[in-house]
């Protein structure tokens, strides 16, 4: 998206000038989210692929964001983002 923008070639005598314009395409999921099971006390690995590296995801439990802390990590390496929860708890179901 940021390569959008008028583009000229000048020839000292002459020029022109085109436009490009850039359409953004979707982040999509290549592999959606699994479901997981765990004991009491153990780590759950939730794991999904996008079709965009590096992009930005956001994880929510319901509707809230959830942040990285002790209990949560958050790591994305180039298209695999996954959401490690420590020490689970009922309460995290």
């Amino acid at each position: 998206a940021q390569d959008a923008g008028e583009y000229t070639c000048d020839s000292g005598d002459q020029q022109t000038t085109a436009s490009l314009q850039v359409k953004v395409l979707p982040v999509l999921f290549n592999k959606e989210l699994k479901n997981v099971e765990t004991e009491e006390g153990g780590t759950a690995v939730l794991r999904c692929e996008i079709s965009k590296p590096d992009t930005p995801v956001e994880w929510r439990k319901g509707g809230v964001v959830i942040q990285p802390s002790d209990k949560y990590q958050l790591k994305l390496k180039g298209s695999v983002a996954e959401l490690i929860i420590r020490g689970v708890e009922p309460d995290d179901c």
